[in-house]
């Protein structure tokens, strides 16, 4: 047996860090009068093999409490207990008997659930840790084979949003690994033939799957937390993601994901969590936080005992607080740097400008760091510019490299298609790249992150299919979800055999993918779109770990016409760089207009309530799109009513002549058309727009 040796050590880095012949542990806790140090031989042992308590007098500067143990090494398991103030009412939790999770630790051994049974967190008892993951000493290495994040520019990204287990847990995905990061590996042919360029994962910061024995009122299936938005830690990968079983192996996993993915030119972008945690609120467990130091990295009420509640989940993450943000940035440099990731998207990002009372703040600390963090520079922000207490900041984020969710862009595009009112001024001003929202303070059309359907809502399908959501599953009487979905089932609640309504919820699927495509800005898509993925109407499938949420592959077939066009209008987009400018539009720029709107009679558009139809001519010239090279110019007609519309078209620039490749109200093969496959139009004067339908011209030489 190796004899464990405790040397003093020094107090940086925080975490566990493995040096020649021991292990240096650092924590951080303010408050803390007594810190233990426990070190487990098996990921299920009940008491540790070893504890060592830190002396205050040689362990401990300022805050950080410190040792460096020698015997121990990479797999080494780990945890803390903390003594201190038990004062609820002064903002204290300490409690001795509770095992604690390293703030910094890189890996946890299992899962966590605190919906266990056997893992009652609400009422620790000393020396029973048999449930609790622990942390895992981990050395960092692995060969990247030369690897580097991608550095895409914004305005080339296609975005893909997507959730690890869902993506091939279904039987359907037919891989090796179903519900896995190897899985994922194995469906890389089909994001390439897909044409995405990075894929946005849901959560993969371990979480806590509990959902405190909720059930399918419906089936009686036990409920948990599916989408991964409850962080337990903010470095350890999610092990349950992982194909490998030994200990520690999710994050070698991870990283081949992400080396495999990159060789196909793939970028990966995280959702990140940090507004919230796990451990919820004063009813809530304590395995980490709370029980390392509750006042520091939490925002309290007046009355210490409870939690500010910005995120909706119970707690709020004390983000301006600079031990907090070192945690945040410290936690987003070792994805960049150790991990390779591209970007991030902050959920509920608002909750990160907030001060210690909860007031939003003009210039919060922790968003200028992460924007002008060296180490970050490169990497891609992109800002869910809300939270849960009413902040709503889309369009005004502050910091100029903010991208941010355009929720606006969602609604508008929506109750467009839906046939909505007065929604043409709407829709020019997205197409345009909602320059009402990100001019003003100078930032680009490439800020705004489009996106039409996302994991929080109806899949694109539903979106066509239902007008109202359907969540009895997740067994709160379907009053959760948003009740204001700008959905439309065309005329029957959901599935049906009736062929005039299929034809039409197709078409619509089309101008979506469409519309988004031709939009200035960066287009999200929601994974399974592309072939009519359905949630069965579930707007909110938060706790649906089946086949609510799963990806039915059989649909890619099924839905062959549909998941054709969105493969060839993503590629569209990306061979005419009129569609991703990197400025946005003037008007007249130098002898040329750079885009003009246009009625279907050649007049100004109906911006009015009475407007449904519109057509735009995008200039295509070198000097107009500021490119290296000249694109196509082109003229996009968009019809939302049911009735056919009939467009008078401007003369095409130069001496050109139009050629169609997209009208939505045919069938394949002849609702898109390849390059080179374009058809010249015999009447260079009007076009026929079908009811509820996109249609798109190019110019070419005669």
């Amino acid at each position: 047996m190796t004899e464990i040796i405790a040397m003093p050590g020094s107090p940086l880095p925080l975490g566990a860090t493995i040096h020649d012949r021991h292990v240096r542990f650092s924590v951080f806790s303010r408050h803390a009068t007594r810190v233990w140090l426990m070190l487990f031989d098996h990921a299920d042992d009940d008491a540790p093999a070893h504890e060592i308590e830190l002396d205050p007098e040689h362990n401990r500067i300022g805050d950080i409490w410190y040792v460096d143990v020698y015997g121990v090494g990479e797999g080494q398991l780990y945890l803390y207990r903390m003594d201190g103030p038990n004062q609820p009412e002064n903002g204290h939790r300490f409690d001795p008997g509770v095992g604690l999770i390293d703030p910094y630790a890189r890996a946890l051994s299992g899962t966590f659930n605190s919906d266990c049974e056997q893992l009652d967190l609400t009422r620790p008892r000393a020396g029973h840790f048999g449930c609790m993951p622990k942390c895992i000493v981990d050395s960092g290495f692995f060969d990247w084979e030369g690897d580097r994040p991608l550095n895409r520019p914004l305005r080339h990204t296609i975005i893909y949003e997507m959730h690890v287990k869902g993506f091939t847990a279904h039987s359907s995905a037919g891989v090796k690994h179903p519900g896995t990061y190897a899985g994922l590996v194995e469906k890389i042919p089909h994001l390439q033939e897909l044409g995405i360029t990075a894929v946005e994962l849901l959560p993969v910061q371990t979480f806590d799957r509990g959902l405190f024995g909720n059930t399918n009122p419906i089936t009686g299936e036990r409920l948990s937390n599916y989408w991964g938005y409850n962080p337990v830690n903010f470095f350890a990968v999610e092990a349950g993601y992982s194909s490998r079983t030994e200990l520690g192996q999710q994050i070698h996993e991870f990283k081949w994901m992400v080396r495999e993915l990159h060789k196909a030119g793939i970028e990966v972008i995280l959702d990140v969590v940090y507004n919230h945690t796990a451990e919820g609120n004063h009813l809530g467990p304590v395995f980490s936080f709370k029980g390392i130091d509750n006042q520091i990295y939490y925002l309290l009420e007046d009355d210490k005992r409870y939690y500010k509640n910005f995120a909706g989940t119970g707690n709020t993450v004390n983000c301006n607080h600079p031990v907090v943000r070192d945690l945040i940035l410290d936690s987003l440099r070792y994805w960049v740097v150790e991990m390779h990731v591209d970007g991030f998207r902050f959920d509920l990002a608002s909750v990160l400008g907030r001060d210690r009372f909860g007031n939003m703040l003009e210039n919060p600390p922790i968003v200028e760091r992460i924007a002008e963090d060296p180490v970050l520079r490169n990497s891609k922000i992109i800002a869910e510019a809300w939270d849960a207490a009413g902040a709503y900041q889309v369009g005004s984020f502050p910091g100029m490299r903010w991208a941010e969710w355009n929720g606006r862009y969602r609604d508008d595009i929506r109750r467009y298609w839906r046939g909505d009112a007065g929604m043409v001024g709407a829709l020019a001003t997205r197409l345009a790249g909602s320059s009402d929202l990100y001019l003003d303070d100078g930032r680009t059309p490439c800020h705004s992150i489009n996106f039409i359907t996302s994991h929080d809502g109806f899949t694109l399908n539903d979106l066509v299919s239902y007008s109202q959501k359907h969540n009895l599953a997740n067994g709160e009487n379907n009053l959760d979800g948003d009740n204001n979905n700008f959905s439309d089932n065309l005329g029957v609640e959901g599935p049906t055999d009736r062929q005039p309504i299929e034809r039409r919820r197709v078409r619509r699927i089309k101008n979506f993918f469409a519309t988004l495509m031709l939009s200035q800005g960066v287009p999200m898509i929601l994974a399974g779109d592309e072939f009519r993925r359905t949630q069965q109407g579930n707007n909110n499938a938060y706790a649906q770990d089946n086949e609510i949420s799963w990806h039915n592959w059989t649909f890619k077939q099924k839905y062959g016409e549909v998941y054709r066009f969105a493969r060839l209008v993503i590629a569209f987009r990306k061979q005419h760089p009129i569609f991703y400018r990197s400025h946005f539009f003037v008007g007249q720029q130098g002898h040329a207009l750079d885009i003009q709107w246009f009625s279907p009679e050649l007049t100004e558009p109906d911006w009015g309530d009475t407007g449904h139809t519109l057509m735009c001519l995008i200039n295509g010239r070198r000097e107009v799109i500021g490119e290296n090279r000249s694109d196509n110019d082109a003229l996009l007609m968009f019809n939302n009513q049911p009735e056919t519309a009939y467009f008078r078209l401007p003369p095409a620039p130069n001496g050109k002549v139009w050629k169609l490749v997209i009208d939505t109200a045919f069938a394949a093969p002849f609702d898109i058309r390849l390059p080179g496959k374009e058809v010249e139009l015999p009447n260079q004067s009007t076009y026929t727009v079908q009811g509820e339908s996109v249609v798109v011209l190019l110019s070419f030489e005669a």
